[in-house]
């Protein structure tokens, strides 16, 4: 019973709320939190390709680590050999310990430069994937936008004719026998767009209307021409 009336009030409230908030509100909270999460998703993805680039560092620097390494295990290796032929046995020693040594650096190296090597692979596939979320988002932005505007306008719309309706409702509400009924208001409307209409076409039948359809004719021609240049222009 408790969770009955528990979803009860909870539907109250919601239906109680969404009349309330003014839709214009509305429109705009979801666009602004649609930004905010457009934002945090393009932090993400500069954090992505941030990775890729520091990985693109490391991997230049073991690289030169490993290089390093390999040259002086070359050169102890040719001292050992020097001294090797000299006959001197202590600087054999201590040329065989520091190639071993370099020898051990080198491995270390090549196996980080490696590891770095495999963690680039994925960060490049990640910052791929990142930049292509961040397009898709934007031009899911752009739809949101469109659709503000949509619903802006429809909402417009909405406020006219409830304006209408309440203008329309307070002069029925207002007439009485000694006023106008809205019919009589139409047949006025009528009559003075006919007078209009009736006036406008003697008007053509005149040398000054002729004159003026002439005119309108040749500005359209005109306007006809100049068009057809631009396409001309543009290989159309």
């Amino acid at each position: 019973m408790l969770k009955k009336w528990f979803e009860y009030m909870k539907s109250w409230f919601k239906k109680t709320s969404d009349e309330i908030m003014d839709p214009e509100i509305e429109i705009q909270m979801a666009v602004d939190d649609a930004n905010k999460k457009n934002q945090e998703l393009r932090n993400q993805a500069a954090n992505i390709v941030a990775h890729r680039t520091k990985l693109e560092s490391k991997i230049d620097d073991a690289a030169d680590d490993v290089g390093e390494a390999r040259e002086m295990a070359k050169q102890a290796i040719l001292k050992a050999e020097e001294a090797k032929a000299a006959g001197d046995q202590a600087a054999v020693a201590k040329w065989t310990g520091v190639a071993q040594s370099q020898a051990t650096k080198l491995q270390a190296a090549e196996n980080n430069l490696a590891s770095f090597k495999s963690q680039y692979e994925t960060a490049i596939a990640q910052a791929d994937d990142a930049k292509r979320a961040v397009r898709a988002n934007a031009a899911r932005l752009e739809e949101l936008s469109s659709k503000k505007m949509e619903l802006l306008g429809a909402l417009e719309q909405a406020k006219m004719q409830e304006s209408v309706n309440a203008a329309v409702q307070s002069m029925s509400a207002t007439l009485d026998d000694e006023m106008p009924s809205l019919a009589s208001v139409e047949d006025k409307i009528e009559a003075r767009k006919a007078q209009a209409m009736a006036k406008a076409e003697i008007f053509e039948a005149t040398p000054q209307g002729a004159e003026a359809e002439l005119r309108e004719a040749i500005d359209e021609a005109k306007a006809d021409e100049t068009l057809a240049n631009l396409k001309a222009e543009l290989g159309l």
